[in-house]
């Protein structure tokens, strides 16, 4: 019998929540799978959870909701042999596209079932894991103002980002990458380990979650109207072969600047202790996650 533990992120209607777990067990049926579902209460509780899964001998752990809680969930599972699942109900869902987990339910349902599992890299700022992506220009300073909206998805976000660009100017970092050592003025400096930024935006179309590299992402100083060609480009994946965007890779990344105050990993803004500098790392095959085939 596989037990598996689904934590959702309550942001929908319990009408919509008891369709979900119907759902859930009608395609993981007893007595081949044991199921148990519960629900986020506050912030950390999926960390809590994941661990005490792991201390349970659970599995596989399913986080239900969008890349914020994904990380949460995933901070508890780290080291362990209990893998990670997705079922992506958020907004960017950044990760999910990075696997190709289907944004369907039931096919992502599905592959749950398959149980085809493996490895993936993580990657830390500071403290704080990512496993999509971490920025500390203006991908940060929108996510410190996205968090205090109550608007979501991608209209909310793109307003957001307009009315942001016009009271933000960028900075002049000192970026450090496996030793050696460049200094650039960038609009928006983010550090991937997978190629999704959500939305289908790749700053890093070649990145990968299995690669055991994390790469270094450098947008220049941008005009209003350069914001157009820099969306496009990222969405079709071709944004690193442009002039918006000079590309690194490496294993050890320290960034640092007196003007640097705003932190954002896996698209949320988080405390940044170490005023003007942050180091990221990648810890190869950190966590084991369900693939899809």
């Amino acid at each position: 019998m596989r037990k598996i533990l689904f934590i959702i992120n309550r942001k929908a209607g319990t009408d919509r929540e008891k369709r979900l777990e119907d759902v859930i067990r009608q395609h993981l049926p007893a007595p081949e799978f044991s199921v148990s579902i519960t629900h986020l209460a506050y912030l950390g509780h999926g960390t809590h959870l994941a661990q005490e899964a792991v201390q349970q001998g659970v599995d596989t752990v399913v986080a239900v909701g969008g890349d914020g809680s994904i990380n949460e969930i995933a901070q508890g599972l780290i080291g362990s042999q209990t893998a990670l699942a997705v079922i992506p109900l958020g907004s960017g869902n950044g990760l999910a596209r990075a696997l190709k987990i289907p944004l369907n339910v039931h096919k992502a349902l599905q592959v749950i079932v398959q149980n085809k599992r493996g490895p993936i890299d993580a990657g830390y700022a500071n403290e704080h894991l990512f496993l999509s992506n971490a920025g500390v220009g203006f991908d940060a300073v929108v996510a410190d103002k996205f968090r205090h909206t109550k608007k979501r998805g991608l209209q909310g976000y793109a307003r957001l980002v307009i009315k942001t660009f016009r009271e933000y100017k960028g900075d002049n970092y000192t970026i450090n990458i496996d030793g050696k050592t460049l200094d650039r003025p960038a609009f928006l400096l983010s550090v991937a380990n997978g190629n999704q930024f959500g939305y289908e935006f790749k700053l890093a179309p070649n990145a990968s979650v299995f690669d055991g590299l994390l790469d270094v992402c450098i947008v220049p100083p941008v005009s209003f109207l350069g914001l157009l060609p820099l969306s496009i480009y990222s969405l079709l994946g071709t944004v690193h072969k442009t002039k918006y965007m000079q590309h690194h890779t490496g294993e050890h990344i320290t960034v640092s600047s007196p003007q640097l105050a705003y932190l954002q990993v896996d698209g949320d803004a988080v405390p940044l202790n170490s005023k003007g500098e942050v180091q990221f790392k990648v810890v190869k095959a950190a966590l084991q996650v369900i693939l899809n085939n």
